[in-house]
């Protein structure tokens, strides 16, 4: 993984090199290995290089031998030797043996259709100097991002905000709409991102700039339309996967450096270890989290997934103290407000992985999403089930199978769970139905938002914002596909693998691949009918099958337990952190603007004595002291004793 950067002007100016050098230098930490810029008169391309491919001889920016094109390129094409052989076959003549430069033959083969070809995690810029052409591309489940802006005439792209905002003419002001998508969906819908000026290049999409304009059009979208594959037998799917995974394990296997894997405990990640471990054929190195609290804690099942494929296993051990220490500086490279402290941890896990010698590392990441394993698939069944008979008492009692991991809720009456997650309105009514409990008790958090914000946001619905996303097919798929397409476009790529992934594992130099994200294997989960996916209500019927023999029987049995971190009580401890109060108080929430002081002071009160009910406490507490971090680092300027502030602030315009 790396750090890119460009200018490319629109007005006919020269690009500006010392721009250009500034907005590389932000982005140092994603690529500590090298740093490197190609400043033209007509377009600057920037790197910062985290050499994983072919170390010695895949420096970047890349050019052809014409010097035509001009390439800076974050991520990997895990398919490049086989195009490679492809190319040469064709006549084309190589000078390294990196991914790099098999893209950029890619493109003088095959032009804008290059993108299909691939198989990996990308987000690059390509320059062609004949053409006068940008041409920007994201992979397909986006694994990697990249933002872009248009300001001082020219169009200007990064893989992180942060380098945009060291740009003269570039904007601050903040997306109220965005805020409100973050509050309920976790995160802003692409191509929002919390800044009103500065965009998201979506995940599948390719953007062009020529003669001026800039246009951005999709080019991949998981289809979950009922597939003639549907007619093989349950052991044919079951070894079509593995088929599957092996080979997307193989291929994620590949680089000139050490590859290491994370090892949760769940069926997910030991899959993809054993898998590994296989396709290495030797020891693997497995890193893993522990925590105090035992409702979080996975270190048994660790221990144990650890010693079946006798893999050199190590953990980090996080304290909620640990949590409150670091979260300023998971804000600084999230650039977005967080519901859940979850990315802390990760932060400090690639801390530790770099620490320990590697920069790669598979994960299991898209199995629940793909293969129906998280709670709100059993949620949607549960409902179904109950609203297809709206009069039964029985029915309504399934309700307690859900989130045994949430003690609150377990202790809540059978007629508050029913009443919470609301079987009454038919599914087809509602294109969001799997997902509206969820969302609902996320946008809660508007209540304490500012009269002044308010009343921006009023009209506005960030429900329907997603609805006019959605594809035209969506409407002909079943419920639980709809709900997989929800999770696999909107909760993965924007929350997942970008604030728990890409942003959390690059600030410390660590590239995360992951296997289940395979363009083949999406597309073949895509295509399995629900009752592989979940049998009765039990979750990732189809992977556990297939993971027999390959991970322990305690593991594969093993009820769905989702990563989770310490919340609400990571703030509130004798030695909790300075900036928490302070970002807190009634002054500085007067001060940023955004939510209202009366009711933020209500929640720190009982936050503080431990009077915390439900996950909308625990996310509206969460949700309002990052968006005060958020708001201090990149905004209004630092309270004393917060990291990460930025030296270049102003007070920030509200935008709907």
């Amino acid at each position: 993984m790396c750090g890119v950067a460009g200018i490319v002007p629109l007005d006919g100016r020269p690009a500006d090199a010392a721009t250009l050098a500034r907005m590389i230098a932000t982005l140092r930490h994603r690529g500590p290995d090298q740093t490197a810029s190609v400043c033209r008169a007509d377009a600057g391309l920037a790197h910062s290089r985290l050499a994983i491919i072919d170390v010695e001889g895949g420096a970047q920016p890349m050019a052809n031998a014409e010097d035509t094109l001009l390439l800076t390129f974050n991520g990997e094409i895990f398919n490049y030797v086989e195009l490679r052989e492809e190319l040469k076959a064709r006549g084309c003549r190589f000078r390294t043996a990196s991914d790099t430069e098999v893209l950029l033959h890619l493109y003088e083969t095959e032009g804008d259709a290059c993108v299909q070809r691939l198989n990996g995690q990308w987000a690059f810029a390509l320059w062609d100097r004949r053409r006068r052409r940008l041409l920007m591309s994201r992979d397909r489940l986006g694994v990697r991002p990249l933002f872009y802006t248009v300001a001082g005439g020219a169009l200007l792209f990064a893989s992180e905000i942060k380098a945009l905002l060291t740009c003269p003419g570039v904007s601050r002001d903040i997306d109220l709409a965005a805020l409100d998508q973050a509050f309920t969906f976790w995160s802003p819908l692409a191509p929002r991102t919390m800044f009103a000026h500065i965009h998201a290049l979506p995940p599948a999409h390719v953007l062009t700039v020529e003669h001026g304009v800039v246009a951005v059009r999709r080019y991949w979208q998981v289809d979950y339309s009922p597939s003639s594959t549907t007619e093989r037998s349950e052991r044919e799917h079951i070894e079509h996967a593995l088929e599957l995974l092996d080979d997307a394990t193989r291929l994620r296997l590949r680089a000139d450096v050490p590859v290491a894997a994370y090892l949760s405990g769940g069926l997910d990640s030991t899959l993809t270890a054993a898998l590994a471990r296989r396709a290495a054929g030797q020891r693997l190195r497995t890193f893993s989290i522990t925590f105090d609290d035992p409702e979080l804690d996975e270190r048994t099942a660790q221990e144990a997934a650890a010693r079946f494929l006798d893999v050199d296993h190590s953990s980090i051990h996080c304290t909620a103290a640990d949590v409150a220490q670091v979260f300023p500086d998971v804000i600084r490279h999230t650039e977005t407000p967080l519901l859940r402290t979850g990315p802390a941890p990760m932060y400090l896990l690639s801390r530790h992985v770099r620490e320990a010698g590697f920069k790669v590392a598979l994960t299991g990441e898209g199995a629940d999403e793909l293969f129906g394993g998280y709670d709100i698939f059993k949620e949607l069944k549960v409902r179904l089930f109950c609203a297809a008979d709206p009069a039964s008492r029985r029915r309504p009692l399934l309700f307690r199978r859900l989130y045994p991991y949430l003690p609150r809720l377990q202790r809540q009456s059978d007629a508050y769970r029913a009443a919470f997650f609301d079987a009454s309105v038919p599914a087809a009514s509602d294109p969001l139905y799997s997902h509206r409990p969820r969302w609902r008790a996320a946008a809660k958090l508007r209540g304490f938002l500012s009269n002044d914000v308010r009343a921006a946001l009023a009209g506005r619905d960030a429900c329907a914002d997603l609805i006019d996303t959605l594809p035209a097919a969506y409407a002909g798929w079943e419920p639980f596909a709809q709900a997989s397409f929800l999770e696999t476009t909107q909760l993965l790529p924007g929350y997942i693998l970008a604030s728990q992934g890409d942003r959390v594992g690059l600030a410390h130099g660590v590239e995360t691949r992951f296997p289940f994200l395979d363009t083949r294997v999406v597309e073949f989960a895509a295509a399995l009918p629900s009752r592989l996916k979940m049998r009765g209500l039990t979750e990732k019927y189809l992977l556990k099958r297939a993971a027999e023999g390959l991970v322990p029987t305690a593991v594969r049995e093993r009820p769905k337990q989702p990563y989770r971190s310490p919340g609400v009580r990571a703030f509130f401890h004798p030695a909790a952190p300075d900036y928490v109060e302070e970002l807190l108080s009634e002054r500085e929430i007067s001060r940023h603007g955004l939510f209202r002081p009366a009711a933020v002071a209500a929640l720190v009160r009982k936050c503080r004595a431990g009077e915390v009910v439900g996950n909308s406490d625990e996310m509206a507490l969460v949700g309002i002291l990052s968006t005060q971090l958020f708001s201090h680092i990149f905004i209004q300027g630092s309270p004393s004793g917060v990291s990460g502030a930025d030296d270049h602030v102003r007070a920030p315009a509200l935008h709907r």
